[in-house]
């Protein structure tokens, strides 16, 4: 579990630099144009996309307050894999160094119980 935080704290790093250095340095509606108009710009946005959409539904699946779910699927379709790593690193905080709580998250206790009961 060392490691996944190391690389956690190492992409939250990298995207808050990243992020920083587009709203400091960019222009979002002249470069988003350039982005839009070039044909690999687009692959790029739809595989970002599709990547926060998959990383979502692990993100629907743990928790289970439906509002706490859709906060952070917002700030997701916001901030992208900023967000992405900030929910990795408090997933992985809150599990306690159990990877089926990391896993499942508030689901974890449902799963115990019905692989003991599948057991009997």
């Amino acid at each position: 579990m060392k490691i996944a935080k190391i690389i956690g704290w190492l992409g939250v790093i990298a995207m808050t630099a990243a992020l920083l250095n587009g709203f400091i340095v960019g222009d979002f509606g002249r470069d988003g144009g350039e982005l839009l108009a070039n044909p690999w710009g687009v692959v790029s946005l739809v595989d970002l996309y599709v990547g926060f959409a998959l990383f979502s539904i692990w993100i629907a699946f743990r928790e289970t307050k439906v509002v706490v779910a859709v906060v952070w699927i917002l700030l997701m379709m916001v901030l992208g894999f900023f967000t992405g790593a900030v929910y990795l690193l408090v997933a992985l905080y809150s599990s306690k160094g159990d990877w089926v709580r990391f896993f499942l998250g508030g689901r974890s206790e449902q799963y115990i119980q019905a692989r003991k009961k599948s057991r009997k």
